[in-house]
């Protein structure tokens, strides 16, 4: 069986079922608000259900002397405030613009809040709160953002068990399970193939029954869109990935994103196997009516045979198609004396025998 759809109650699928899909903008769009614009627009064309953003100050996020912890060939900031220094420029009137363009795109619109002023700037905007997973830990983060009643979906890259257990339990005393989201993550940028673990989500669904699972992915977009694909197998209800307009601009999170192509693949992939699944039960289908009718077999005459010839197992051979006697009769009809002559392939029945 494929996953059933999220129950976080605010996580509102465009169309149909299947998993909920987010375009983690982040901070993709440089502090430009008509090229943020143009990146709603896109994940939108593309299928996404919501688009993500990120709210941020740097100079309440990192310290001046935080190293950074990505592939510096891929984006050569060499610490973490002067990356996010380079992003933090929007402001709480664009987040209103922003969630007013979403919604005339008709997608969810959500910021992942670094600091509790977040938080309360976005209460009012987001349908549900995003926790990074570097923010695990951080309690004041976390009380805010339970706080507000909202759905909160929690990744939890580079965090032990014991880790996710105890923000879960901090947030359960605000949030029933089932509003709770735990998502799957590596917090290495890109991450290799090798290291996206899909089958974390597996055990993240056994260790936190009543929770909906999601994978939030950092591996670089192939094809096919396979990685998002199988953590969907998995049991993954809640998809997330870094979205671009451009994977070819240099720095940040554009390099592992996907954009309007990659996120329409996904989805058509998505769709494709939802409609492979169908019904729980074996049955015939009609569309199967006619083979079984036509491609399965019957006892037919072997050769031409005459009136009143009694039956031989080499006087009868099992062809296509069915509408005869079924080769469970051979046996039953062996020593039967035939009462009128049958040709060659045509059907023997019940009329064409008797005993005497």
């Amino acid at each position: 069986m494929l996953p059933s759809r999220p129950s976080c109650d605010a996580l509102r699928r465009r169309s149909g079922p299947g998993p909920f899909v987010i375009a983690e903008i982040g901070v993709n769009h440089g502090g430009d608000l008509p090229t943020a614009f143009r990146l709603i627009e896109e994940a939108a064309r593309g299928g996404a259900d919501c688009v993500k953003f990120q709210t941020y100050k740097a100079g309440s996020l990192a310290s001046r002397h935080s190293p950074a912890y990505w592939d510096t060939s891929e984006e050569p900031t060499p610490s973490q405030f002067e990356l996010f220094q380079k992003h933090d420029r929007l402001q709480a009137p664009d987040y209103i613009a922003l969630a007013r363009h979403a919604a005339a795109c008709d997608v969810s619109f959500a910021s992942t809040p670094f600091d509790v002023a977040a938080v309360e700037m976005l209460a009012p905007l987001v349908p549900f709160f995003k926790i990074a997973s570097a923010d695990i830990t951080n309690e004041p983060l976390l009380t805010a953002c339970a706080r507000h009643g909202k759905p909160v979906l929690l990744s939890t890259g580079a965090s032990y068990l014991s880790e996710i257990e105890e923000a879960v339990r901090l947030i359960r005393e605000f949030l029933p399970a089932h509003q709770i989201g735990i998502m799957h993550c590596v917090l290495s940028y890109p991450t290799p193939h090798a290291d996206a673990n899909l089958a974390m989500i597996e055990h993240l669904a056994a260790c936190f029954p009543g929770h909906p699972i999601g994978y939030s992915d950092h591996t670089r977009p192939d094809p096919s869109m396979l990685v998002l694909l199988r953590s969907y197998l998995l049991g993954a209800t809640i998809l997330e990935k870094h979205f671009t307009h451009d994977k070819s601009l240099p720095g940040n999170d554009h390099y592992h994103a996907m954009d309007m192509t990659d996120i329409g693949c996904l989805r058509r992939g998505l769709d494709l196997l939802q409609t492979v699944e169908g019904r729980p039960t074996k049955t015939v289908l009609p569309s199967e009516e006619p083979a079984r009718q036509h491609a399965r077999r019957s006892l037919v005459a072997e050769r031409n045979l005459p009136v009143g010839h009694v039956l031989q197992a080499d006087d009868v051979a099992v062809k296509r198609p069915a509408g005869g006697l079924p080769p469970s009769a051979l046996t039953w009809i062996v020593g039967k004396r035939l009462t009128r002559a049958v040709d060659a392939d045509e059907f023997i029945t019940v009329d064409h025998v008797t005993n005497r």
